[in-house]
């Protein structure tokens, strides 16, 4: 029984262990924001649409692939992520999301937000987990380790009267 024990308290560290890093409280962001997100690794290509919108004080999530199709939705409550919707649990995507959160969350408030965060010139880095370069103000790479990355630009805003 000790070893049953043992196992499922360092399952229960690990998978603690494995959740993205969230700000300290939410960044104030230009809500809502629809991004184009080109992930690259191992030389495949696939582009999906990320939308974030502002709800009742969360942020909701919703990347889709180039049909419209949802590939995963969730709502970040402050300091922690919640399934929105009937899609599975998708921890690729909410490790993109917290990096994208990470990436997005202006200059003044990063070391409020993530004091282990790093800034320098047009980049900054979260340790060894998140490198994020700019190529514009809202248009930035993100390097997740491992091969992974991603290229992420804004989609063009409708102009409305």
């Amino acid at each position: 029984m000790k070893h049953l024990l043992a196992i499922a308290l360092c399952l229960l560290l690990g998978a603690c262990a494995a959740r993205p890093p969230l700000p300290a409280q939410l960044p104030v962001l230009q809500l809502p924001q629809q991004l184009h997100v080109e992930r690259e690794q191992a030389g495949q290509r696939q582009d999906w649409l990320l939308v974030i919108q502002g709800e009742h004080g969360h942020l909701r999530w919703s990347l889709l692939d180039l049909l419209g199709i949802p590939q995963a939705r969730q709502l970040l409550d402050g300091q922690q992520w919640q399934a929105d919707g009937l899609l599975p649990p998708n921890p690729a995507a909410r490790e993109l999301f917290a990096a994208v959160l990470f990436a997005l969350t202006p200059p003044e408030q990063l070391s409020q937000l993530y004091p282990q965060a790093r800034q320098q010139n047009e980049r900054r880095w979260l340790g060894e987990r998140w490198q994020v370069s700019y190529r514009a103000a809202d248009a930035f790479d993100l390097d997740l380790g491992q091969g992974l990355r991603y290229v992420i630009d804004p989609l063009p805003r409708e102009n409305t009267p």
